[in-house]
C-alpha cells in the first residue's frame, strides 16, 4: 500500500471557507483551487506560486516575498507530499504547525493558502508519475531514489491547478530546481521557475525546516558545512581546479570542525545538467548532503571559475 493512503484526514476536504482577514482564503480542495485561479486568470491578474512542504522559516518568506512582487496574486501551497519520502524517511515525524503558517503566509501578502490532503492529491488508485532519470541519478536522487519522481509530480500537479506565470523555489535544493526547469522545459509549460538563493541564519547554517532536529550540540557545529563550502571556494579562487583534491580538502575540514559527521556526498557537478566535473574550467555547482546525528542537511555554492 501506498504511504499517501494510509495517512487519516487531519482536516475536512473542500473549501474551509478559512478568511484570516479580507484578503486570504483557505483551500484544501484542488477543484476549488483551480476554479479560483481561472477565475483570475479570466480577470486578466498574473498569479505568483510558491510550493511548500510547510513549517514555514525565514527561507520561504524570502521565496514569498519575492513571489508577491512578481505577481498580482500569490498562491502558497502547504503540502508535506507523502511520494517523495521513502520507506525509512521521516515523513510521520516532519514538523508541521499549520496554524503558524497560515500567520506567517498572511503577515507576507498570500492571497490563498491550498493545503490539501494526500488523499485530495493522490487517487487510491493513483498510477502516473513524472520523472527527468538523467538529471536524478547523482545527489540526492542517489540516495533517494523516488524523492525526484515525487517531486515532479506533485509540483506538475500544483503548476496544472495553479497555472501561475512564475513559480518560485529556493537555491538550496539545486538539483531540484534544475530538475524542475528541464520538466518545465520539455513538456512546455507556461510558469517561469524562478529561483531564489539559499538563506542563511547568521552563522551561516542554511535555513531548512529540518534543523529544528539537531541537538543544541549539533546545531553549534552544523555551520562548519557553510565553511568547508567556503574554503573550497577560496581554494578555486587561488588555482585549485582538480574536483578530487577540493573534495578531499572538504572532508579533512568537516572531519576536524564537525567530527562524527557523516558525509552522504559531497559532488561537482555542472549546475544545469548536474553531470560530475573532475576538473573545474567552467562554473561549477559543489553540492553536499552531510548527516549530522540523524539529521541530514544539504548546501551548495556555486563556484565561478
Amino acid at each position: 500500500m501506498c504511504p499517501f493512503q494510509t495517512m487519516p484526514p487531519r482536516q475536512p476536504p473542500g473549501w474551509r471557507n478559512f478568511r484570516m482577514d479580507a484578503s486570504m482564503d483557505l483551500i484544501s480542495s484542488p477543484q476549488a483551487l483551480r476554479d479560483t485561479c481561472r477565475a483570475w486568470s479570466k480577470a486578466g491578474l498574473t498569479i505568483a506560486l510558491v510550493p511548500t512542504m510547510g513549517f514555514l522559516h525565514d527561507g520561504h518568506m524570502s521565496l514569498i516575498d519575492e513571489a508577491r512582487r512578481r505577481g498580482d496574486k500569490l498562491v502558497v501551497s502547504i503540502f508535506v507530499n507523502p511520494t517523495q519520502f521513502g520507506p525509512n524517511e521521516d515523513l510521520d515525524r516532519y514538523p508541521r504547525d499549520l496554524p503558524r503558517d497560515l500567520a506567517l503566509a498572511e503577515a507576507h501578502g498570500a492571497d490563498l493558502v491550498f493545503a490539501p490532503e494526500p488523499g485530495a492529491m493522490y487517487a487510491p488508485d493513483h498510477a502516473t508519475w513524472v520523472e527527468v532519470p538523467e538529471l536524478a541519478r547523482g545527489l540526492c536522487g542517489a540516495s533517494r531514489p523516488i524523492h525526484f519522481r515525487g517531486v515532479c509530480t506533485v509540483v506538475l500537479k500544483l503548476l496544472n491547478l495553479v497555472r501561475p506565470d512564475v513559480a518560485v523555489f529556493g537555491q538550496k535544493d539545486w538539483q531540484q530546481l534544475a530538475i524542475l526547469r528541464r520538466m518545465a522545459r520539455d513538456l512546455d509549460l507556461d510558469a517561469q521557475l524562478m529561483g531564489m538563493p539559499i538563506h542563511r541564519e547568521p552563522d551561516g547554517l542554511a535555513m531548512s525546516s529540518r534543523n529544528v532536529y539537531l541537538t543544541p550540540v549539533e546545531r553549534a557545529k552544523a555551520p562548519a558545512i557553510r565553511e568547508g563550502l567556503l574554503l573550497v571556494r577560496a581554494a578555486v579562487a587561488a588555482g585549485e581546479r582538480d574536483a578530487e583534491t577540493l573534495g578531499r580538502m572538504f572532508g579533512a575540514h568537516l572531519a576536524q570542525a564537525l567530527p562524527g559527521a557523516r558525509i552522504d556526498y559531497a559532488s561537482f557537478v555542472h549546475p544545469d545538467s548536474m553531470e560530475p566535473v573532475a576538473r573545474m574550467d567552467a562554473a561549477t555547482l559543489f553540492a553536499v548532503a552531510v548527516f549530522v546525528g540523524s539529521v541530514r542537511l544539504i548546501d551548495n555554492i556555486l563556484l565561478e571559475v
